[in-house]
């Protein structure tokens, strides 16, 4: 755990020229590696240890390290959640490495090896700044079917009024700490629009309509007014509109099905952009999910309503 939080202490004081800055493969994957490679081969040195403890200990560390930062402000809620399941899982790794180690070799070969293990994320973190992050566009769509003629479903997407915490229904996004949908005005109908989308924290997303199809498509590119943005509201790691995370693009489009029945799909782009989209996006993916699905429940009960007072 201490070897973990130095490491994190440097970065926290060399954020701007850290060999391992927090968002690299250096810190996320490496780091965890090593601390799990330490917990076990420093316990299994002294004591021979079951194969439980190999592959469960390591998590201690790493919890503790996740509680440390989190007290100290060094890391927010949502980084800490996303953080978890790969910090654990490569601590069980680690853990079982060193394990082996230590049972496997002479004193002065593991001390050899130990050294290696502890200099392993400068060495490979000198090696990452050289590669530049990438950038994935990534697509998600959600659907939900609306039991509701296309105009009203059509009159509660253009414009959404203001949302009362009533209408919102649990979600996980909300509970790691993203904030809820307030409303979305618009300026003109038409092709040039402009949709002004609020969130709670004072999330602003400016949307320019670019499809304007009344009772079938609606369609608009994304601008995040991220520097209005409070600093509180997001971790700077998961920032809309920052150098990892971005929305492009959103869509509305209605497709009827039989019974007077609206199926309404909400699409959406956003960019990912670290040196491990492979993980990064299977977050971004199921955080923008959720957010959709809680905004389609919200029109489709609105839709409903409506009808069911005509």
């Amino acid at each position: 755990m201490v070897y973990g939080l130095i490491l994190r202490l440097y970065i926290a004081f060399h954020a701007q020229n850290s060999v391992i800055p927090v968002m690299s493969v250096a810190f996320l994957v490496i780091v965890p590696l090593v601390v799990g490679y330490l917990s076990v081969y420093s316990s299994e040195r002294i004591k021979r240890q079951s194969w439980f403890f190999w592959l469960f200990f390591p998590w201690m560390p790493i919890f503790a390290s996740c509680i440390v930062m989190a007290a100290l402000l060094w890391e927010g809620f949502i980084c800490i959640v996303m953080f978890l399941p790969l910090g654990m899982t490569l601590a069980t790794i680690g853990g079982v490495l060193g394990g082996f180690a230590a049972r496997s070799h002479r004193t002065r070969t593991s001390n050899a090896i130990l050294g290696c293990v502890l200099l392993l994320p400068l060495a490979v973190g000198s090696v990452e700044r050289q590669i530049p992050p990438a950038n994935a566009i990534r697509t998600v769509e959600t659907s939900i079917d609306i039991h509701a003629e296309a105009p009203i479903v059509w009159t509660n997407i253009e414009r959404v009024p203001a949302i009362k915490s009533t209408e919102l229904s649990p979600s996980w996004s909300h509970r790691i700490g993203f904030p809820d949908p307030i409303e979305a005005t618009l300026s003109d109908e038409g092709i040039g629009g402009i949709r002004h989308a609020t969130f709670r924290g004072q999330v602003l997303f400016i949307e320019t309509i670019d499809v304007w199809e009344p009772g079938q498509r609606l369609a608009f590119s994304i601008h995040p007014d991220a520097e209005h943005i409070p600093e509180t509201t997001f971790d700077e790691h998961v920032k809309v509109g920052g150098q990892y995370f971005d929305v492009l693009r959103g869509e509305y489009r209605l497709e009827p099905l039989p019974g007077g029945v609206v199926r309404l799909h909400l699409s959406s782009q956003h960019r990912v952009s670290t040196k491990f989209n492979w993980y990064a996006q299977l977050w971004t993916d199921w955080f923008m999910k959720d957010i959709q699905a809680t905004i389609l429940r919200v029109i489709k009960n609105r839709c409903e309503v409506t009808k069911l007072q005509q």
